[in-house]
Formats: structure tokens, sequence, C-alpha cells
């Protein structure tokens, strides 16, 4: 799986299996149903579908490993042997990522990039890409009076700490996807700033994910529920793909899809 020198970013689906997810909690938690998500994410245009079981919206709380991994490594089963396309576990657990590469995982998504016990090694010898994503605290506090000096310098500096360890841990750099970590552990004001510092955070050299899709920063600009942030989130897509993002990770599919199709015919030469 390459990330690197393609010419429009990779669309990443979202795919929760989790009963509390802040936008999708309990949709996917049935096997049958999730498979046919990713058959309609696949067939609307995704590049990489995310699975994840357990949720890191703010005030989450954590799940064992056994209970994640029998959440989504069926799953990852299902979908590899249906369809051709890449598949990613959003996952902080060594055990998790283990069963879930074992399963045909082609990337791993980390919200504690790989500070937890023994993820470090482990993505390591897995020998997949993997995303790390900057994170202020642990999900269940990490939105209690986030406070940085300057939040753009600090996530810089946070994530070029973990490419450090990755090096170390023997991983290549052609194998490490940085993500800010849009509201996780920023207030509006962070986000806001971080958003429009993509073009600063993509000199770091590193491909960057962008996952603000439907996010309670797109809320607070719109005055809009969850489940009516779509508009929102495709521009917010749009936008991050023009300030340098090479993955967006989205919930609306087909519509980012289309949006990226046309900014790319409109926009050529």
């Amino acid at each position: 799986m390459k990330l690197r020198g393609r010419g429009r970013p990779w669309v990443m689906g979202v795919l929760n299996t989790t009963p509390d997810s802040f936008s999708d909690g309990g949709q996917w938690s049935d096997s049958d149903r999730a498979l046919q998500h990713a058959l309609d994410m696949f067939a609307a245009g995704a590049d990489i579908i995310d699975v994840g079981g357990e949720s890191s919206r703010p005030g989450s709380l954590p799940v064992s490993p056994e209970e994640e991994i029998a959440r989504t490594v069926p799953l990852i089963r299902r979908m590899k042997s249906e369809l051709d396309i890449a598949v990613s576990i959003d996952t902080s657990k060594p055990e998790v990522m283990l069963a879930a590469v074992g399963a045909g995982a082609d990337m791993i998504n980390d919200v504690f990039a790989l500070q937890q016990p023994g993820a470090l090694e482990m993505a390591a010898s897995l020998n997949v890409p993997v995303c790390l994503v900057h994170m202020h605290g642990i999900p269940r506090t990490m939105q209690a009076a986030p406070h940085y000096q300057d939040v753009v310098s600090h996530v810089q500096g946070f994530l070029l700490g973990r490419v450090a360890a990755c090096r170390a841990a023997g991983m290549l750099d052609d194998a490490i996807v940085l993500d800010p970590g849009f509201g996780f552990g920023k207030t509006f004001l962070h986000n806001l700033e971080l958003f429009r510092a993509l073009p600063r955070l993509s000199e770091m050299g590193f491909p960057l994910l962008v996952g603000v899709s439907r996010k309670s920063m797109l809320g607070e600009i719109t005055g809009k529920a969850v489940q009516q942030r779509m508009p929102a989130s495709i521009v917010a897509a749009i936008l991050a793909a023009q300030l340098g993002a090479a993955i967006v990770r989205v919930h609306d599919v087909s519509e980012t899809v289309d949006a990226l199709k046309t900014l790319a015919a409109l926009s050529a030469g």
C-alpha cells in the first residue's frame, strides 16, 4: 500500500462497529449491515475503509482487546474476501493490530500514536503503514480545558517526536502518515489554527490524514446537529485537499468523491 505520489487525496471511509461513536454509533454493529456499508462505500469510490471497534469520542471509555477484536476482525476478514480495497484498523492495542493485520488489514490508524505499551514494537513488526494521530490526554478527558502555548508548534513537535520513535523501531518513512488530530483535545480555535496550518504541517514531509467529517468544529460553525453536517464536511474535505491533505477521512464517501473529482476537473492545468 503506497501512500505517496498520488494525484488526488485518498478517500478513507469511516466504518465504526461501536455502539457509542459520536456520529454513527450503533448503526454498523451488526456484521451484515457493516459489510453492506463497506460494499456501498467501495461502490461510491472509497480508497480505504477505516474499521474501528472502540470509540474515541470525547468522554468515551475503553473496551477490552477481546471485545475490540470480536467487533472488527471477523468483519475485516469478510471485507477482504469480497472487496479489492485497502482496509485500515483504527486501534491502539497491539493485540488488535496483530489480529487485524492477520485478517488482512493493510494499515493501522492509532489515536495514541503508538504510545500504548507494546504498540510501537508490534506495528514495526507488522510492516504496514501507520497513521500517527496527535491527541491531548485520553478520550475520556481530552476535552477538559485543553491548553497550548502554540497548538501548531506543539502538534508538529509531538508528531516529529513520534516519527523519531518509529524510525528508531525500524519503521521506514514511507510507512508513516501523520494526523493533527482535529477534535482530539483541542478547542474550536485550536482546530481552526491547525486547519489553516495544514500547508506548514505538510512541510514535515509525510502524508497528512485529515479527519474533520461531521465533527463538533463544523457544528460550531454551522449550528447544525451531527447528521446535518454533510455540506460542511464536504467543504472541509475539499479545503483540506487544497491545503495538502493526502487522505481525507469521511462519513459521506459518495458526495466527497464527487466533490474531489469536480475539484480536479475544474482546477486542471
